[in-house]
């Protein structure tokens, strides 16, 4: 082996180790200025905990925090079924125009985000007649979270394997014993993944949330948006951490069941195929 081989596994590692760095560092700084002792968010002062306990006492910190979490859920929880059940008619049906409206789902993804929002608030106001409020921010993200979980999932179910369906019925499960103990099991990790994605990219929406919320409908990415105006201090930064926690924490929920569903599928599959 030449030198300049032998050399390459330590350039690959200090290339990794640079690349992990970049993308990780403004996040490990944001967690420890969090603990800043001083005013200022840029200059260090000492460890403290004193701004986590001043969001206690934020009554609009809280409220965006709680209106954010209630419309990362409700969107999360509607896309998953709109975009699990489009996506098993994209991949599982044959029906007239089928490449059209998966060439549809793609351009809903790549559209920028400002037009998306001019585009509700229109709908909203001008066509509908519907105040601006929280439940136009839930519906605007449940409209551009439909098509991540459409992808995410059809991916999943594009891969699967048809004779497993025709091996449970020749096993003598019906229909819908096969779609619940085959299809469903096999599905569920592209569905967890799906809806991890459409809650993690509703959690921190700020463009299309700003055009279509009203009075009362501030969410923690606005919330933190606006304070910024004012300069970056310590409890944007723990605020900050917390929802980078929260996010961490969900995911890590995610992706247990993720796995635990896969696992599941793959008994599924053992017992279709033995009988």
């Amino acid at each position: 082996m030449s030198a300049k081989s032998h050399l390459r596994p330590r350039y690959l590692k200090l290339h990794v180790a640079l690349v992990f760095a970049f993308l990780f560092a403004p996040i490990v700084v944001l967690v420890v200025f969090s603990f800043n002792k001083a005013k200022s968010g840029t200059n260090w002062a000492g460890f403290s905990t004193h701004w986590y306990g001043d969001l206690a006492h934020n009554h609009l910190a809280l409220q965006a925090f709680r209106n954010t979490l209630k419309v990362a859920f409700v969107a999360t929880l509607f896309a998953t079924i709109i975009g699990t059940l489009a996506a098993f008619a994209l991949t599982r049906f044959k029906f007239r125009g089928r490449s059209g409206y998966s060439t549809l789902i793609f351009i809903s993804l790549v559209m920028p985000e400002i037009v998306m929002g001019i585009a509700l608030t229109a709908f909203f106001k001008r066509f509908a007649h519907i105040e601006l409020s929280i439940r136009t921010v839930i519906a605007a993200h449940i409209t551009f979270c439909i098509a991540f979980v459409v992808v995410v999932v059809k991916a999943r179910l594009t891969a699967f394997d048809n004779r497993l369906v025709e091996a449970a019925a020749d096993l003598g499960a019906a229909p819908l014993q096969a779609f619940l103990r085959v299809v469903l099991p096999l599905a569920a990790p592209g569905i967890f993944a799906g809806a991890m994605l459409a809650f993690t990219i509703s959690l921190d929406d700020v463009v299309i949330t700003s055009f279509t919320s009203g009075p009362g409908s501030t969410t923690l990415p606005l919330y933190i948006f606006g304070q910024l105006k004012f300069g970056v201090s310590p409890s944007i930064n723990a605020l900050s951490t917390i929802v980078l926690f929260s996010a961490l924490l969900l995911l890590a929920v995610g992706g247990f069941f993720s796995v635990r569903a896969a696992r599941r599928g793959v008994g599924a599959i053992d017992a279709s195929t033995l009988g």
